[in-house]
């Protein structure tokens, strides 16, 4: 498990980035999902219990079908919190 803030980020993204990996992780999939389905008129999701980070940013880490964990980033565009993530999981080597 690992933290980061770095210096000159906004300190909310300290709560959002964690928020994004838990929903990724508890999906199964990338938060990014979950803010299209609210984006195309689903908004129930917006009440779904434990999902808090439904904006992208947040990929689970996968290995073998198995969900392992998250990564959550904040901080950047959201795409670019993708990409951050992606980097992220890519130098793990699974």
């Amino acid at each position: 498990m690992w933290f980061q803030r770095l210096d000159g980020v906004a300190p909310i993204s300290a709560q959002i980035a964690p928020a994004k990996a838990r929903t990724s992780a508890l999906g199964l999939r990338e938060s990014k999902i979950y803010e299209e389905m609210i984006n195309g008129g689903r908004m129930s999701f917006l009440s779904a219990p434990g999902l808090e980070g439904m904006l992208e940013g947040g990929l689970p880490i996968m290995k073998d079908g198995q969900c392992l964990g998250a990564v959550g980033v904040s901080g950047v565009k959201s795409s670019e919190d993708a990409q951050v993530a992606r980097a992220g999981i890519a130098a793990l080597g699974l």
